[in-house]
């Protein structure tokens, strides 16, 4: 094994099968993918390719995820918790990550949990309490679509035809925001930059990159301009 993977190896507690649970995560859109089990040679295969690798616990052997259906995850970064017991692989999903052909293998929800949490304030701020919630479900959603391309679906559409269609739907919604504007109706308003902010998204997926980027670059010129001159 390399220095960089001895370094790793030697900072995980692994179980007593020699193993260590790897949770899946898709770095533009922060979905939980999958759980799998990494040991050794997973994990040495995993940082010299990029590519996941994982240990089969019912088979016995080795297997490198998308093998055989193509659907391979190319690493972006990988951590392991405060007890070193749980590695998080952040990937760029090329397809579904299930099995089944779903983008994540976390789609059985568990019943009575939904909206308990934030009703307190009718629902307008998403089940944490944000008000931007709806955007992460959305970015959800587009990811989604992006790795399954249910036929008939207006975003497999847009990302079948490519970036320069997408890229032609920005132009038209931000054309229909300023028509809106001039014509001062709101209610028009709300509808057209809805529009804008969809298409825009497609865009940022379609291009792989996160919304979390957008809000950091705000971010940094928010406390730039907050510096003396």
């Amino acid at each position: 094994m390399s220095n960089t993977v001895e370094t790793a190896a030697a900072q995980i507690k692994w179980n007593e099968a020699g193993l260590v649970p790897a949770v899946v995560q898709d770095a533009v859109s922060k979905e939980v993918l999958m759980l799998a089990y990494m040991n050794r040679e997973s994990l040495a295969k995993s940082l010299e390719t990029r590519e996941t690798w994982f240990w089969s616990r019912s088979r016995g052997e080795l297997w490198h995820k998308g093998a055989t259906s193509g659907h391979t995850q190319r690493i972006v970064s990988m951590h392991y918790d405060c007890d070193g017991d749980t590695l998080l692989v952040r990937v760029d999903q090329n397809g579904a990550a299930c099995h089944t052909g779903s983008y994540s293998c976390f789609f059985n929800e568990v019943e009575g949990l939904s909206g308990a949490v934030g009703q307190e304030d009718g629902g307008k701020t998403g089940a944490a309490g944000d008000r931007f919630a709806m955007l992460n479900q959305l970015e959800a959603i587009i990811a989604q679509r992006y790795a399954e391309r249910p036929e008939g679906a207006y975003t497999t559409y847009l990302f079948e035809k490519g970036v320069d269609k997408i890229l032609k739907k920005v132009g038209e919604e931000s054309a229909e925001v300023i028509i809106a504007a001039k014509n001062k109706d709101n209610d028009e308003l709300r509808c057209e930059t809805s529009d804008l902010i969809f298409h825009l998204m497609v865009l940022l997926r379609e291009r792989g990159l996160p919304l979390d980027d957008v809000m950091a670059e705000l971010g940094r010129r928010h406390n730039k301009s907050k510096q003396p001159s």
